[in-house]
């Protein structure tokens, strides 16, 4: 049973409805609302919404990104990989000399998936035409929109980070300030040309073309011919049983899987009191074996050594589970199997279906590569990848690099329960296991579980804290061994948004660290 109480501070009330939109930036969750209002799906509301934010949060996401879907058709959940692969140019000894990825560049920007995403969901499920989803995007991106608050924000951010990229200074320098107007006249005339075309021209026409000219002008690796060969492919979602429900994931390039393995160690124990000390060291304990199984081995499934099903191998996690006592784990945490800035979208519709989405550049803008004269800011994706000899995430050609980004879903016997998402990096797979046991382990409602003070374990294994968990539980922690400390970067703690499924209709919450909101009718 769900509570609607609301036990932290929070400027928001969970929404009740029976269509219900939930993102990031308000002025995209409109345009979900209008694609529902208009007579469409949860699909077109998602893809509105998810057009609309490449233009008003350009900060986190874009034309030139990548995306991830979790779907329940109303009978079945089905997966959608919207992410790219490495060109073709990508050879081990491009990157000869390096210790690691570059991060920004052409040598970061793998193939953009996002526009592949969106076609695919709208041929197979979308009601209304495709073209009709650009509308409120065009019409930002041309007569301009206000910029919010926390997008602004970033934004200043991005001058000095990009300031040797002289396309990305025209097209998004200087930034706008909150509330000013900021128009995109380029974005507009390509995302018509992607209405018009139904993304071909992105993959095979003028726009891929133009990228191909930029690239080869900044010494860059990508060819028409790697865009031509860009496909998004229909996934099976991987699963893992936790108490009554099943929380489902996006097989490997992304990490979700580790909030899976983090939940099939927790299965095996007893959860302990809401917001206490003994419930985070759980919790923290089996994410710190998770997070490292994700740096071991997630990688392009074509490439991976382990496939899912033996990482989630019921004995392994039960051995581990066992091996967990109320001390911090020496580091590294054990391995398996054991023997000796992201924008996120969920949209529901009163006919029952519902859409986790998630698209993202990378590291804010992304890549510092605009394409001159089309407004396409590109990821950087290519960061992800490995230059570890023989690892299985090693770059390559024609592969797809691990991915942070990852749409959650959970269901239980009699089908859909929850579609979420908590953006944010490194802390979406570990969002996704606290959102999962606030909300089914101790029944709050998704507003309540969003505003919730939460942790984070960084790569280095230690943890930060938000500033309003109690000085009693980072004491606590730190007597059992974790290396504790409080975070004061809000941004690093993610963004959350969910909708959960009720008797009655949907419940849903919008996290207050971001500008966003969840809306319905």
């Amino acid at each position: 049973m769900i509570s609607f109480e609301q036990p932290y501070p929070s400027a928001r009330s969970p929404v009740c409805a029976a269509n219900l939109v939930a993102s990031s930036q308000p002025l995209a969750v409109q345009s979900g609302i209008r694609a529902l209002r208009r007579g469409g799906n949860a699909v077109d509301a998602a893809l509105a919404t998810a057009i609309s934010l490449t233009v008003v949060e350009p900060n986190n996401n874009g034309v030139g990104s990548d995306a991830f879907a979790l779907l329940w058709d109303g009978k079945q959940l089905v997966g959608l990989n919207g992410s790219g692969r490495a060109p073709a140019g990508w050879t081990r000894e491009r990157f000869a000399g390096r210790d690691q990825m570059p991060a920004l560049g052409w040598d970061a920007v793998t193939v953009p998936g996002a526009v592949s995403a969106w076609v695919a969901l709208s041929q197979r499920y979308g009601r209304l035409p495709f073209e009709d989803l650009f509308t409120d995007a065009i019409a930002y991106a041309e007569r301009g929109f206000q910029v919010g608050p926390k997008t602004a924000w970033y934004w200043q951010l991005a001058a000095e980070t990009y300031a040797e990229y002289p396309e990305f200074s025209d097209h998004f320098l200087p930034a706008p300030g909150a509330g000013r107007l900021f128009r995109r006249p380029d974005l507009a005339r390509t995302l018509a040309t992607i209405a018009d075309s139904r993304g071909q021209a992105f993959y095979e026409g003028g726009l891929a073309e133009r990228i191909e000219r930029a690239a080869i002008a900044g010494g860059g690796a990508m060819r028409a011919s790697d865009l031509a060969a860009h496909r998004a492919d229909w996934v099976q979602p991987t699963r893992q049983m936790y108490r009554d429900v099943t929380l489902h994931e996006i097989p490997p390039n992304g990490q979700g899987l580790a909030a899976q393995i983090a939940l099939g160690i927790l299965r095996h124990l007893s959860p302990g009191p809401l917001d206490s000390a003994a419930l985070a060291h759980q919790q923290i304990e089996a994410m710190k074996i998770a997070i490292r199984a994700a740096f071991d081995h997630f990688a392009d499934p074509e490439s991976m050594l382990l496939d899912p099903e033996e990482l989630l191998g019921e004995r392994s996690l039960a051995r581990v589970a066992s091996s967990l006592t109320d001390r911090a784990s020496t580091l590294p945490p054990p391995a398996l199997p054991m023997s000796h800035d992201t924008v996120y979208l969920t949209a529901a519709d009163a006919n029952g279906m519902m859409v986790s989405f998630i698209q993202s550049n990378y590291m804010g803008f992304g890549s510092g590569i605009v394409i001159p004269g089309t407004g396409i800011s590109m990821q950087n994706r290519g960061a992800g990848f490995s230059l570890e000899p023989g690892h299985p995430n090693e770059v390559g050609p024609g592969k797809r690099p691990f991915h942070t980004i990852i749409p959650g879903f959970v269901t239980d016997a009699s089908g859909p329960r929850l579609s979420f998402g908590v953006m944010g990096g490194h802390m979406q797979h570990q969002g996704h296991v606290q959102m999962v046991s606030r909300i089914f382990d101790h029944g709050q409602n998704p507003q309540a579980a969003s505003d919730a003070p939460r942790w984070h374990v960084y790569p280095d294994f230690t943890v930060g804290l938000e500033e309003r968990v109690p000085e009693s539980v980072a004491a606590e922690l730190s007597e059992r061994g974790h290396q504790v400390r409080y975070e004061p970067h809000v941004h690093v703690f993610g963004g959350a948004q969910l909708i959960l499924k009720t008797e009655d209709g949907y419940v849903g919450g919008s996290d207050h660290r971001k500008e966003g909101q969840v809306a319905g009718f």
